[in-house]
């Protein structure tokens, strides 16, 4: 088919909330270049091999896995996440109230599928309502619902909430500890950690469940010894935590002893990777405690994911398929060709990583260079390369699959495992909104 053909697409319909099961039978059994652009791609069957490696890692490390779900947003790609080839969880961490709300609206704390959530983020005076009221939904499915405390002020407001209840409960939490990367948590060592366990230790609202890090600045790394050490700084972070934890207690008279050990939760997407039995075998620690670990990009992976040398570019299963709209030869550095798509800011984020650019073509020696809100500029990365045409369809690899998940009201599910159907949409996933 010529180029300048006039493509039909289907017809567009403006809908304040897509419905699946109209998405689905709008576009089931389409091929990609039916696509209106710019639109997230997902390849199921490489999400769900993601999902199965990083089984696999856990069971390696003879540690548990909690399932961070925020990149995707979707009851799809949980099930996924939680039950794969190699192993099953029940347990996940959300970021947003939103999120919980909606796996529970679904069905997935009912059929059993989720039996353990921790909301992400430190708990906030305004969510305390809201996260209970949710405690005490999932509470008759016999599930558990964890929070994240790191300031004493967030124990006395939980402690405010419940004194207001006619029968006071304890709050299910993880302390938030600080590895390095300094977004949120207190460091194990700092005078101001002491302080909040011994505040914690004696509040009747609290149940300190265990220790839970996240090494974030771990997407520098460039190799596995690299990431093998941010793992170790994470384990060494909750477990140091752990410990005076376990001294302040057994220094509390009239403390009964723990009947669980303390939960020591690490993880980000390079360092779970990172997890392997070889590294394993590499790192001896006496644990304070049981070991967890956490990550979220792993299933979709993204450019800064292949930065990390941790995966290669065909277990990346996202991508943002886009339009050229115009092509101008020569207009680039060194008399190299440029062109315009209709991807910009709003599809693939601001977002940038080691690699230059904010997007990489597949297959094609060009890259996403500058981007406004509703377009983008894409240039050679070799003089004499691959040419694009006005109207091609061509598919990129941003740097961070979460930002760029969030832009799009639905993804189209492919499923390479059926060759003969690769670029036919199998699915679509509508992900939750809002906070």
């Amino acid at each position: 088919m010529s180029l300048l053909t006039i493509q039909t697409k289907t017809p567009f319909h403006i809908s304040a909330k897509p419905e699946k099961q109209e998405l689905v039978d709008e576009y089931k059994g389409k091929t990609l270049n039916a696509i209106r652009t710019p639109a997230v791609v997902i390849d199921r069957a490489l999400f769900a091999k993601n999902c199965a490696l990083m089984h696999e890692n856990a069971k390696q490390w003879g540690a548990t896995f909690r399932a961070h779900v925020k990149s995707h947003k979707t009851s799809e790609g949980i099930r996924l996440q939680l039950v794969s080839t190699a192993d099953q969880t029940s347990a996940i961490v959300v970021s947003t109230v939103m999120e919980a709300c909606e796996i529970i609206r679904d069905g997935l704390v009912a059929d059993g599928t989720v039996k353990d959530i921790l909301y992400g983020l430190p708990v906030a005076l305004n969510k305390v309502q809201d996260l209970s009221s949710l405690w005490e939904e999932i509470a008759a499915f016999d599930a558990h619902l964890r929070i994240l405390i790191d300031h004493p002020d967030q124990v006395k407001f939980l402690e405010a909430f419940e004194r207001s209840r006619a029968n006071p409960r304890r709050w299910s939490v993880f302390i938030k500890v600080d590895c390095g990367h300094k977004r949120a948590g207190l460091e194990p060592t700092s005078p101001l950690f002491e302080s909040l366990l011994m505040t914690v230790f004696s509040s009747p609202v609290i149940s300190v469940y265990g220790f839970y890090t996240h090494g974030g600045h771990s997407y520098s790394s460039i190799s596995l010894p690299e990431a093998t050490g941010y793992l170790s700084r994470e384990i060494e972070a909750v477990n140091t935590a752990a410990g005076l934890a376990l001294s302040i207690l057994a220094g509390t008279p009239n403390t009964a002893p723990r009947n669980e050990p303390f939960v020591l939760a690490i993880g980000a997407t390079p360092t779970a990777h990172a997890a392997t039995a070889e590294t394993r075998a590499q790192l001896e620690f006496r644990l304070n405690g049981r070991l967890e670990i956490h990550a979220g990009n792993y299933p979709l992976l993204d450019l800064q994911q292949l930065h990390t040398g941790l995966v290669d570019s065909k277990r990346v299963a996202q991508r943002v398929l886009a339009t050229v709209i115009s092509y101008y030869p020569g207009r680039g550095e060194g008399g190299t060709d440029e062109a315009l798509c209709d991807a910009g800011t709003l599809a693939l984020s601001k977002d940038i990583g080691p690699y230059p650019g904010f997007g990489e073509v597949v297959g094609k020696p060009w890259r996403l260079s500058r981007i406004s809100q509703e377009h983008g500029v894409l240039t050679q990365t070799q003089a004499g390369g691959a040419k694009l045409y006005v109207g091609e369809m061509i598919q990129m690899v941003g740097q961070h699959a979460c930002l760029i998940m969030a832009a799009y009201p639905w993804y189209y599910i492919v499923d390479s495992d059926m060759p003969s159907k690769g670029d036919m949409v199998e699915d679509v996933w509508v992900p939750w909104k809002g906070w």
